[in-house]
């Protein structure tokens, strides 16, 4: 019972099956996929390594390696090449460097909303915060520390450096209703 379940399966009909033209095709078919997919990832590899790396020696070392290994090369590639990308490189440095320009310039903010002012501001505009006081001559407004004006030589009133008080209390427009 046995040989008649497995007579279809004879060492003769898998012989006859690899030397027939339809294992041919299927072998050629293989074939051409693989290397379809061989060029793909060599294609790949010259894209990524152009958006990574600057280098056209590295560009085209790194090329080769992916046509003259296939598939391991394109491993290999994957192991070295840079994390990021060119333009992301250059954004963080354009980034850094307005950073470090925003740092360079004096901006001066409101110490309770942290709103841009500008320096001859007296009250913020936003929250109402006295940020300086003005001259009783000439109504500049005057840094805490000084004790004459330099705007029209006018001597500063103690008063007027003297510190308020460090409590703050909200804006009427900013104030709870109860």
């Amino acid at each position: 019972m046995t040989n008649s379940l497995l007579a279809p399966f004879t060492v003769a009909s898998l012989s006859s099956f690899f030397d027939s033209n339809l294992w041919a095709v299927i072998k050629n078919l293989s074939y051409f996929f693989i290397a379809v997919l061989w060029l793909a990832v060599a294609y790949w590899v010259s894209k990524d390594a152009r958006r990574r790396i600057e280098d056209p020696w590295l560009i085209g070392t790194s090329t080769a390696l992916a046509f003259l290994f296939p598939f391991f090369g394109a491993i290999i590639y994957m192991l070295f090449r840079p994390p990021e990308y060119l333009d992301e490189v250059h954004e963080r440095e354009l980034e850094i460097k307005e950073m470090e320009a925003r740092l360079g310039r004096r901006e001066a903010r409101c110490p309770v909303c942290q709103v841009d002012i500008g320096s001859n501001y007296l009250v913020c505009p936003v929250c109402t915060t006295r940020l300086k006081q003005p001259c009783a001559r000439c109504k500049a407004p005057l840094e805490p520390l000084w004790q004459i004006c330099p705007y029209c030589e006018a001597q500063v009133a103690p008063q007027e450096t003297a510190v308020e008080d460090t409590t703050w209390e909200r804006p009427p427009h900013l104030r709870r209703s109860s």
